[in-house]
């Protein structure tokens, strides 16, 4: 089985870097291979969570070499829920690849784990008898950390239905389960990644120096909070000890 490797990142930054500068991507250093895929861009942001730039994919097996290329440009720049991505944010991003595995029809709409599954689910709308469909991948619950039923009835309303949700329309879902591997780079890891393989840090055309430094600064400061949230932790850890010691 293809996992998602850090390549596969590489190759969705290479080829967005590429579609800036109006030229070739480099050739990929993975293999080929066919398999159902999403790429999905973040923006991250200091002290928060990274935000969702771009999210697209097929749910059918394909080429992952043209299909990396095809999604890393469509989700970067038409993703409808979103302007398209600017060069000057390359810096702040993060690309995460996603290679879609084990297909399963579940037995009813909760025959499925949070964290474990994404979803496929189909149903006919009751006020117009459309056919509706709508996929979450496997992180998207428990990101959002939502229970089962709270999942499917999000993605009820993504795929556009908007009337009363009821057991016996869940009852009604057809759900397809599916499992994933995954690997997420950012922009400096990739920026190290070219410089380690290819011996010189990619460029953008209209990406000034400022920007390079912002991308330094951000993984600096990414990493400041990211220790300043375990220092938090272990002094709220040993407090609630003293308090349990003193009583």
């Amino acid at each position: 089985m293809v996992a998602a490797n850090r390549e596969m990142a590489a190759y969705c930054f290479d080829t967005l870097v590429a579609h800036y500068n109006s030229e070739d991507a480099p050739p990929p250093a993975f293999d080929e291979g066919q398999h159902p895929l999403f790429v999905t861009w973040k923006k991250v942001v200091i002290g928060g969570e990274p935000r969702l730039r771009g999210c697209i994919g097929n749910l059918e097996a394909q080429y992952i070499i043209t299909g990396f290329r095809d999604y890393a440009l469509t989700s970067a720049l038409r993703d409808r829920r979103f302007p398209p991505i600017q060069a000057k944010e390359l810096p702040t991003l993060e690309c995460t690849v996603s290679i879609l595995t084990d297909y399963e029809t579940a037995n009813h709409y909760l025959d499925w784990e949070v964290g474990k599954h994404g979803l496929i689910i189909e149903f006919t709308d009751p006020n117009n008898n459309a056919r509706r469909s709508a996929t979450y991948l496997p992180d998207v619950a428990a990101h959002e950390g939502w229970t089962r039923e709270e999942a499917i009835d999000s993605l009820m309303r993504k795929a556009g239905y908007s009337g009363h949700i009821t057991e016996s329309l869940r009852k009604s879902i057809r759900v397809t389960r599916y499992q994933s591997t995954l690997f997420t780079l950012t922009y400096s890891d990739y920026v190290s990644y070219v410089r380690e393989t290819r011996g010189a840090a990619p460029s953008i055309n209209g990406v000034g120096s400022m920007e390079w430094r912002l991308a330094s600064e951000l993984k600096k400061e990414n990493e400041y909070w990211m220790l300043l949230g375990v220092f938090v932790a272990m002094n709220y850890s040993y407090d609630l000890h003293v308090v349990k010691f003193e009583r």
